[in-house]
């Protein structure tokens, strides 16, 4: 926030989680031509395993924390003909092993995001879906906030098989490794969305453009491609060959 401060914006602090926050941040503004939902955080697991409480949480931020806010600034976008730019991640439209909460979270989103579209279009209101792909984050970091360390299955997980390669596809080191820059990524954004014509979805980010191609395909194409990235093949193998021993 120094930075930017530093180069004449004006910063103000946003809790999206604390009601009262939003609207005290909502009544300092006297005009807004763009709302970015950007807000968010990663929470990894498998389902058998994962912690419904944790995954409330994460519902908290990733998608409650979007109406609440978009709510408290609408009267100012009405008064613009602004533009909300909802960020859903490409992640909503797969269905990547161990990330099944954040996925469904993101694709709640993404529903959200499209109603809304429809709804606020009488009004001049236009809402676009980020759907992003790998972009350089500290997303890992808000991951290990959320469930209070790093990913780690926890004692007796079906997955105990392959607890090594499971872990890492839970860490998502891999998804990370060449991501494109933050400042690549918003750049890419900004241009879409200062277009004449409005898109309804943007795709940015690594891999973002693949997912797009991916979600149009069948699933007995893409789920040999999901297992393999996460290591669910690496399980299947693993229970076979143990119940082979028995």
């Amino acid at each position: 926030m120094t930075q930017l401060t530093s180069l004449g914006i004006t910063t103000l602090p946003l809790d999206v989680l604390s009601q009262p926050s939003i609207d005290t941040c909502a009544s300092q503004l006297s005009s807004l031509d763009i709302l970015v939902n950007n807000a968010g955080a990663m929470y990894a697991m498998p389902i058998s395993d994962l912690s419904i409480p944790k995954a409330k949480e994460l519902f908290d931020l990733n998608l409650w924390s979007y109406l609440a806010v978009t709510q408290a600034f609408l009267p100012l976008l009405l008064k613009s003909n602004g533009i909300i730019a909802n960020h859903t991640s490409s992640a909503s439209v797969i269905t990547l092993p161990f990330q099944a909460t954040y996925n469904a979270s993101k694709a709640a989103v993404a529903v959200y995001s499209d109603t809304l579209r429809l709804e606020l279009e009488p009004f001049g209101v236009r809402v676009v879906d980020l759907k992003s792909g790998s972009a350089a984050s500290n997303m890992g970091t808000e991951a290990k906030v959320l469930a209070g360390k790093a990913a780690i299955l926890p004692k007796g997980s079906l997955y105990e098989v392959a607890k090594e390669r499971v872990e890492r596809s839970m860490s998502g080191v891999d998804y990370q490794k060449g991501a494109v820059s933050a400042e690549v990524w918003a750049e890419g954004v900004v241009s879409e969305l200062l277009k004449g014509r409005t898109p309804k979805v943007v795709w940015r980010g690594k891999g973002a453009w693949l997912v797009s191609y991916l979600a149009l395909l069948p699933s007995w194409v893409t789920d040999g491609i999901w297992k393999g990235m996460t290591g669910l093949d690496v399980v299947a193998k693993a229970v076979n060959v143990a119940g082979k021993g028995k």
